[in-house]
C-alpha cells in the first residue's frame, strides 16, 4: 500500500481539496500561531511527545489557548499518520488563533528523504545577511510567523546553496534557517547555546544525548564564525533530515568537502534510531 496524504482540520478528517480555513483568522493575518514538523517511519513518529511538549510550552509563552489537551493532540497526530498508510511520512502540526475556538491542522504526507549521495556530499551554506535577535522570546519558539528564516533560506537558494547560517545580533553563530548547527574540532563537538537565540531543536537535544552516550564531549556556548571556518567537521540537524553534513560555506571547504567520521557515525546512529523506534 502506497498510502496517501491525510488531513485533519478542526475536529475531523477532510479531503485536502475541501479544506477551508478563514483568511480573517489572526493566524492568517498576523501569523499568530505555532507549528511543529515531524517525521514518521513505519507509523512511529520520532520524538512526538517532545514536539507536543514544546508546542504547549510555546503556547504558554504567547498566551495561546491550545484547542485540545496534549494527550488529545497526540492522539490526533498519531491517527493522521495511521490513516495515511504511509511508510515514511512528513507530519506537520499547526495551530493558530481563530475567532471562536483556535484552529488545529495536521497533515501527514509522503516524505522523500535525501539520497545517500546527498548525505555523502553534504550541504553547502552561506552566511545570511539576516540575523536573529538573541534577546527576543520569539526567537525561541516555532511560530507561524517564520518570515525571517524563510527569507534566509530563499537567500541561500538564490546563491545556489542548500542552507543559510544565521548569526545573532552580536555576530555569533546562531542556527541554520531550518536547522541547528554543530561543528567538530579535535574530536570535541560544539553547538551554539540557547542564549545565542537558536531554537531548542528536538533533534538537537537528541543528538547532544547521542554524542554524550558515545563517550565524546559536546560544548554548548557562544562561538564566532571563524571558529566554524576552522572546524574539522560540521553538520546540521532537524527532524526531517536528521544529521546532514555541512561541507562548504561560501567558497570555504570543510574537511576538503568530505563528510567527517564523527558526522558519519551520527548519521548512521540517527538512521538506526529512526527505523527502530
Amino acid at each position: 500500500m502506497q498510502g496517501k496524504m491525510t488531513v485533519f482540520f478542526n475536529g475531523k478528517f477532510v479531503d485536502r481539496h475541501d479544506l477551508k480555513a478563514s483568511v480573517l483568522d489572526e493566524g492568517f493575518l498576523y501569523g499568530y500561531g505555532l507549528f511543529e514538523t515531524m517525521r514518521a517511519y513505519n507509523n512511529k513518529i520520532l520524538l512526538l511527545d517532545q514536539h507536543i511538549e514544546r508546542m504547549f510550552v510555546s503556547a504558554g509563552l504567547i498566551s495561546f489557548a491550545m484547542p485540545y489537551s496534549s494527550a488529545k493532540t497526540r492522539d490526533i497526530v498519531e491517527s493522521a499518520v495511521l490513516k495515511s498508510g504511509l511508510k515514511d511520512a512528513f507530519v506537520r502540526l499547526s495551530c493558530w488563533r481563530s475567532k471562536k475556538i483556535n484552529s488545529i491542522l495536521v497533515i501527514a504526507r509522503k516524505y522523500k528523504p535525501y539520497s545517500s549521495r546527498v548525505y555523502k556530499k553534504g550541504f553547502s551554506a552561506i552566511i545570511s545577511r539576516f540575523t536573529k535577535d538573541q534577546d527576543s522570546m520569539l526567537s525561541r519558539i516555532k511560530s507561524n510567523n517564520y518570515l525571517l528564516c524563510r527569507l534566509a533560506f530563499m537567500e541561500a537558494l538564490s546563491l545556489k546553496s542548500d542552507e543559510a547560517i544565521l548569526l545573532n545580533n552580536d555576530g555569533l553563530i546562531c542556527e541554520g534557517s531550518r536547522s541547528n548547527i554543530f561543528f567538530v574540532k579535535n574530536r570535541r563537538i560544539y553547538t551554539p547555546s540557547l542564549e545565542c537565540g537558536c531554537l531548542s531543536g528536538i533533534t538537537r537535544e537528541l543528538i547532544i544525548k547521542m554524542i554524550l552516550r558515545s563517550g565524546l564531549d559536546v560544548k554548548e556556548g557562544k562561538f564566532g564564525i571563524n571558529q566554524l571556518y576552522a572546524a574539522d567537521e560540521a553538520f546540521f540537524t532537524n527532524s526531517l533530515m536528521g544529521v546532514m553534513p555541512l561541507t562548504k560555506i561560501g567558497k570555504l571547504r570543510i574537511n576538503n568537502s568530505n563528510t567527517g567520521k564523527i558526522t558519519e557515525k551520527l548519521i548512521s546512529d540517527y538512521d538506526n534510531l529512526l527505523k527502530n523506534a
